[in-house]
């Protein structure tokens, strides 16, 4: 390029720049008006409430998930006539009623004079069991075995503090746990 043309390129470029700085002022000047107009309107704080501790009193009550009061309130369930744990209650516990059933695996089954046993693993032991045995912490009553499963009814209770019955199966764990 020619110094002419250099000159011509380095004018257009102040007077583009001295284009923008006036409309640079004009929106300052707007923003400086409208911040003097306009006020905000801000409710004023309330003062904060003094707060006033309370003793706690509930040491001196029934723990709320305490034995006592679960056995108390299964003996008046039981005392009901149509309660579905007053025939549990009133009947001696098994063995494998101490275990959760997610603790249980069911390994394998075998048929016995006719008769369907399902071979469980618990804490690395083996047991057999039959129709009619009890599971579980949920009074958990073995209702059906097959090859690949046992079927339970088990008690509990609904949100409602009703008791009521629900299948439960334990499967056939391949290559046990």
């Amino acid at each position: 390029m020619t110094r002419p043309q250099n000159w011509l390129m380095i004018s257009m470029a102040v007077l583009a720049l001295t284009a923008c700085t006036g409309e640079q002022e004009e929106l300052q000047a707007w923003m400086d008006q409208q911040r003097h107009e306009v006020r905000p309107n801000v409710q004023p704080l309330s003062p904060p409430q003094k707060f006033n501790p309370q003793a706690y009193a509930g040491m001196d009550g029934v723990e709320p998930f305490s034995t006592q009061k679960l056995t108390g309130a299964l003996k008046q369930e039981s005392a009901q006539p149509n309660s579905a744990v007053a025939a549990e209650l009133s009947r001696r516990k098994e063995p494998l009623e101490a275990f959760p059933l997610d603790s249980m695996s069911m390994v394998g089954s075998v048929n016995r004079k006719g008769v369907p046993y399902a071979l469980l693993k618990v804490d690395n032991l083996l047991y057999q069991v039959k129709v009619g045995e009890y599971l579980g912490q949920n009074y958990g009553k073995i209702m059906k075995i097959t090859e690949t499963e046992i079927t339970l009814r088990e008690i509990v209770q609904d949100a409602a503090g009703e008791w009521i019955e629900r299948p439960t199966t334990l499967q056939l764990q391949e290559g046990g746990r």
